[in-house]
């Protein structure tokens, strides 16, 4: 793999604004750093959840992905794709679209043949189990961050983290991902290295998905590496010791370059 690009790709319920830190790492490793918002995503925090657009409840996983594709095939070289939940999934997707020089998914959100274990059952039934929530936004509750997304974080600091970058979700992202519809992914066509994470303490993806990610796809061609994440929960891009998540992604992009 040889770039000097990146893009980062948020997940559910963050703001684009989750990988700034990341930026700051990749870029001082001389990286062009990118951080698209997903569509009809491209405005404040405060407006996201006060008004998202009419449309946003239905977004899906194909739009998201076709979003990014576009902006990607605009860029002078194939970048590294760095993406944390659904940003995994899309990750995932691009590649299988042949899109990007290699890809990281962090904790990703399940592509189709990941069955949910009981712990990220109870994560994703609040979003599902909704009148038409299909077709509407979901938001997460302070609750829900507290004790599914950013269990590993002190609480006192857990209201500054929601305030600043917690917005609504998709709703049909979630049924997507149950349903297996849109997610599906052909490894044995994917020609670029890919590494899956999890975080051990995670509660939203947890660990036994991403390992099923991981078997999925070690039938790739293609180099497929998995790293576990000690002490961390869903919010480890953000969460203290991020510096330490970002190095194993640094550390592993310059690995595959050798």
């Amino acid at each position: 793999m040889a770039t000097r690009t990146v893009v980062f790709i948020h997940g559910a319920w963050m703001a684009p604004t989750s990988w700034d830190g990341f930026k700051g790492a990749f870029g001082a490793a001389g990286y062009r750093t990118l951080t698209p918002a997903w569509p009809l995503m491209d405005r404040p925090v405060a407006e996201l959840r006060a008004s998202p657009h009419p449309d946003f409840g239905r977004l899906g996983v194909g739009e998201i992905a076709d979003h990014h594709e576009a902006l990607i095939r605009s860029l002078p070289e194939k970048p590294l794709l760095v993406g944390h939940s659904f940003g995994g999934l899309i990750v995932q997707m691009l590649l299988d679209r042949g899109i990007g020089a290699a890809g990281i998914a962090f904790d990703p959100a399940p592509i189709a043949g990941v069955t949910a274990d009981p712990t990220s059952l109870g994560a994703a039934l609040p979003a599902v189990l909704r009148w038409n929530g299909w077709n509407t936004p979901f938001m997460l509750s302070r609750e829900g961050f507290a004790n599914r997304f950013a269990n590993t974080v002190p609480a006192a600091d857990l209201g500054g983290y929601y305030d600043r970058l917690v917005v609504p979700a998709p709703g049909r992202i979630f049924y997507q991902a149950a349903l297996m519809s849109g997610t599906g992914i052909r490894p044995a066509r994917r020609n670029a290295p890919l590494l899956i994470t999890s975080a051990d303490k995670d509660r939203t993806v947890a660990p036994p998905l991403a390992r099923q990610a991981y078997a999925i796809q070690r039938a790739s061609p293609a180099r497929t590496d998995f790293k576990t994440l000690a002490d961390r929960s869903h919010f480890l891009c953000v969460e203290k010791g991020w510096e330490e998540v970002a190095k194993a992604a640094l550390d592993w992009a310059a690995d595959i370059a050798k």
